[in-house]
């Protein structure tokens, strides 16, 4: 069984190796990727079908390199093993994952067993394996009426690249009005009050700035998001 290791952290990804050696002794090449453009290359090169994955990396986010590989091969079986619980990396996660693929998605203050119990379920027995936190963030995401959408998580991102009203609405094919839709049911779910009686949060914040801060603190945004979200940017500003 051929298992890379993508892991910037060098105590990480010899803690990685060392469960995965124990694992399946004599049954097992490991090989590493201390950066995400290392690991796209490394997994075009070898071809591994079983992949341990951090999500925040240089070069190139665990997104990206998730994302590089199932278009290569989608039945690789890939554990995204993070320190982060973010809604931004779990949305992230979501819309690149193929169907039917095999993955997990656990953190690393989990313990030695609970890392085992992952590699042994995603690797071997082909589960998907989310750790408990991370469930429960999928299922907010889910839920209509606490979770943000992803209409309005595009809003949620536009606002915070900076764009116009008037840009967002011809970015997403909206009118001005439904793009101000959109973006006052995001307020409306961060908890920002309308300031038309002078007494809401607007009547003491910039609500737009204040939805970013919020977004941040939630983990519903990252910078990581945002240049993943900058670069798709510049690509549609480059054809309009």
């Amino acid at each position: 069984m051929l298992v890379m290791i993508a892991e910037n952290d060098g105590l990480h990804r010899s803690f990685a190796r060392r469960t995965v050696e124990q694992l399946w002794p004599g049954d097992v090449e490991v090989i590493e990727a201390s950066d995400g453009e290392d690991a796209i290359n490394l997994a075009a090169e070898r071809e591994p079908l079983h992949v341990v994955l951090d999500l925040q990396m240089p070069k190139a986010t665990g997104i990206e390199v998730a994302k590089a590989i199932w278009n290569r091969r989608a039945g690789t079986h890939i554990l995204f093993w993070s320190n982060f619980a973010d809604e931004a990396y779990v949305r992230g996660v979501a819309r690149i994952v193929p169907p039917g693929s095999v993955y997990g998605y656990v953190l690393k203050s989990a313990t030695e067993e609970g890392m085992r119990s992952a590699l042994r379920g995603v690797f071997r027995e082909g589960h998907c394996i989310i750790d408990r936190e991370i469930r429960g963030i999928q299922h907010r995401v889910q839920d209509k009426f606490e979770g943000i959408t992803d209409g309005e998580y595009e809003s949620l991102i536009d606002i915070a690249l900076g764009l116009t009203d008037r840009a967002i609405a011809a970015r997403r094919g909206l009118s001005i009005r439904g793009a101000q839709s959109r973006i006052k049911h995001v307020y409306d779910k961060l908890g920002i009050m309308p300031a038309d009686d002078g007494t809401g949060d607007a009547s003491v914040f910039n609500s737009r700035t204040r939805a970013i801060y919020l977004a941040m603190a939630r983990g519903l945004i990252n910078i990581d998001a945002l240049r993943r979200e900058q670069d798709r940017l510049d690509a549609w500003l480059a054809e309009h």
